[in-house]
């Protein structure tokens, strides 16, 4: 976990320093080290946080450079491997239980993307537009580092 702490803080240096490419890179390694933690982390809570985060991360990257749709396929990415997880019932309770607290989250954010950003063809599969456009919460924006998880 320390090196995957270690390879997001390093991105997000070069993120706020404009350095996008070696962000990008950095974010990368950081999500593919979440993905293989990911259910095998003892602590349930970091490795799911750690996958999140990387997606995230990536999301606003792509925003910083205008590319709203690809910021989407990684917002709806996190957030449909939470789903995934918390139907699966050969998965841990408390992994489980942990997807569901972060789901929370992650689709709050991502309705935001949408009404910031607009829909797109992965945000109304996975959301559904009569299901996205029922909703009648306040906007919300995430607390934290940046606009999403950090």
């Amino acid at each position: 976990m320390e090196h995957w702490k270690t390879t997001i803080e390093a991105g997000n240096r070069c993120f706020s320093e404009g350095d996008w490419v070696r962000a990008r890179e950095l974010y990368l390694q950081a999500l593919a080290e979440a993905q293989v933690m990911f259910g095998r982390w003892p602590d349930h809570n970091m490795a799911v946080a750690a996958f999140v985060i990387s997606h995230h991360n990536l999301a606003d990257l792509h925003l910083a450079l205008g590319q709203p749709e690809e910021a989407a396929e990684n917002l709806c990415a996190s957030h449909e491997r939470l789903l995934q997880t918390l139907a699966d019932s050969q998965r841990p309770q408390a992994l489980r239980e942990i997807a569901l607290h972060h789901s929370r989250r992650t689709y709050v954010e991502l309705l935001q993307f949408i009404s910031e950003h607009g829909a797109f063809p992965r945000t109304d599969r996975l959301l559904g537009a009569t299901q996205r456009h029922a909703w009648q919460g306040p906007t919300v924006k995430p607390a934290g580092h940046g606009r999403y998880y950090h």
